[in-house]
């Protein structure tokens, strides 16, 4: 710490100066002034901590000169030494700050005490000051993070409105209800033919140079960027209520549009946006991102490149059967059968006729998920596991979100069924004997009739005892064990899709229920009825 002593007294001036151990202490003199001007000075030239200070100087008054120091460095702490003991001098002192007011004559050891005394506030406020600066500065890094993450959570839905206006304030947010609110969410359209966990262009790198696209060319008062713990970017545009909302949606629309092309000639990559419906009171973001959200699902059916508006739900699961039941026999036995040519093609009649009626993004979510348990449940018959069967495509059965577009599907589709068929054929499930796989679709088509090995190998012009040891050779199942498991397969779902269990039993060649109810228990352990109910 630097000290400066300001004292007319010559002796006494010299006697602080030289008879006090500051250096013992950490202080050291930096001047010796006997007026209100070479103080000055000394103030100018030399940094200056700590004055130990006389009132009653020539020229300018110490308390004088103690204002004037004052004005260019506050960060200065006094020590005062008068003769005089003047309650007017005190209460300025105090005033000023002074740390300690010692009448004269005080004792060099007085004079050290105050002076230490002095350094260690200083210390103090210097710490203080200093953390303070810190925590200013931290605040300031962090602030667009925390108003990023406040924004998101606002849109999801995370806070009450009073919450909610307690972050508006603290955050400065600028949110308003006397605007009005629109989301649109940006997200970087998937190559179809890259997988998952590959240098794909939806990695982090490429997202976030999207989102400083998107700042740099739209973070304004009337559009808030914004970025999601999935690296999507969400712009979250307001308008003053006066302006019509017609007009703020186009706008939003265009703007998003031009966006788009930016980032396509920017990053050298297309980009979807999905857009709310309508502009939205602040009470209402949560709706609106919902709403933004469900939009960009749209390019799953349509493509990416462009902005799709919110449509809300045009049509009802029950106007968008996934798979006929018919196909789905086929299928199955397709792959049974390990006939990778019929599976195939199967596959492409149901995806054409499928097309045609699929006319909203929960009818295609519903196609996807249906195919994928069809293709599970056939891989666990088998007693096989999904990741060994299909490889690298098991990924999308876990999250089907990751299938962006018609043709990522289908590509996914046909390379399961090749992947099932060749693991088929390395583990010699294949049924490679014709008329076994006759007695496979046979089996299919007649299902609702009362089947034997006697009555098929009859049919077939075979001995039924050839055909008993065929069919198992080819399939590792007895023929009554295979029509039994088909049977009890089929009422299974005919019971949870609502069937009476009377109705079922007919279904499925049983003509006495009582009978049916009693193979059905053996076989699933309960009643129709439980599965039913």
């Amino acid at each position: 710490m630097n000290l400066l002593i300001v004292e007319d007294e010559p002796r006494l001036r010299s006697s602080l100066a030289h008879h006090i151990p500051w250096s013992d202490h950490g202080i050291e003199v930096v001047g010796l002034a006997a007026n209100g001007n070479e103080a000055l000075k000394y103030v100018g030239r030399k940094k200056t901590d700590i004055l130990l200070l006389d009132i009653q100087i020539p020229g300018m008054d110490g308390l004088t000169l103690l204002k004037t120091i004052l004005e260019k460095d506050k960060l200065l702490i006094t020590v005062i030494l008068s003769g005089h003991d003047n309650f007017a001098y005190a209460q300025t002192a105090l005033e000023l700050g002074v740390f300690k007011y010692l009448l004269k004559p005080a004792g060099d050891r007085e004079i050290l005490q105050a002076v230490l005394g002095a350094a260690e506030e200083l210390r103090r406020i210097m710490e203080k000051r200093n953390n303070m600066a810190v925590l200013q500065q931290k605040w300031k890094e962090n602030l667009p993070a925390l108003q990023n993450n406040a924004f998101i959570q606002i849109l999801q839905g995370c806070y009450g409105a009073a919450e909610r206006e307690q972050l508006n304030r603290e955050l400065s947010l600028n949110l308003s209800r006397e605007n009005q609110y629109a989301v649109a969410v940006i997200d970087i359209d998937q190559a179809v033919d890259q997988e998952p966990g590959t240098n794909n262009v939806n990695s982090p790198p490429k997202r976030y140079k999207l989102m400083s696209v998107a700042k740099e060319w739209m973070d304004t008062e009337s559009c808030r960027v914004c970025s999601d713990a999935f690296g999507m970017t969400i712009l979250l545009f307001t308008a003053p209520k006066n302006e019509g909302s017609g007009d703020f949606i186009l706008g939003v629309h265009s703007t998003t549009s031009k966006l788009l092309s930016i980032i396509q000639q920017s990053l050298k990559v297309t980009a979807s946006a999905g857009i709310s419906s309508k502009a939205g009171e602040l009470d209402s973001l949560h709706e609106l991102y919902k709403e933004a959200c469900r939009a960009l699902q749209s390019r799953k059916i349509y493509g990416g490149g462009i902005a799709f508006p919110y449509q809300g739900v045009r049509s009802s699961p029950a106007d968008n059967p996934a798979i006929s039941f018919p196909y789905e026999k086929e299928l199955e036995i397709a792959l049974y059968t390990m006939d990778k040519s019929r599976a195939l093609q199967v596959l492409e009649s149901v995806w054409r006729d499928s097309q045609s009626m699929l006319n909203g993004l929960e009818a295609v979510h519903e196609q996807v998920m249906y195919f994928s348990s069809f293709l599970i449940r056939f891989i666990h018959k088998q007693g096989w596991r999904i990741q060994e069967v299909v490889g690298k495509h098991a990924v999308f059965f876990q999250n089907i979100h990751l299938l962006k577009t018609p043709d990522h599907i289908y590509n996914w589709l046909e390379d399961s069924i090749r992947s099932i068929v060749a693991y088929g054929h390395s583990q010699g499930k294949t049924v490679r004997h014709q008329t076994v796989k006759t007695i496979l679709e046979l089996v299919e088509r007649e299902i609702d009739q009362d089947l034997t090995l006697d009555t098929v190998a009859d049919r077939l012009y075979v001995n039924a005892s050839y055909l008993s040891r065929l069919f198992k050779q080819e399939t590792g199942k007895t023929f009554t064990q295979h029509v039994l498991g088909r049977k009890m397969e089929q009422a299974r779902m005919c019971l949870m899709e609502g069937c009476q269990v009377q109705e079922t039993a007919y279904q499925l060649g049983y003509k006495d229920v009582s009978y049916f109810i009693k193979v059905f228990r053996k076989y699933w352990g309960t009643t129709p009825g439980c599965i039913k109910a």
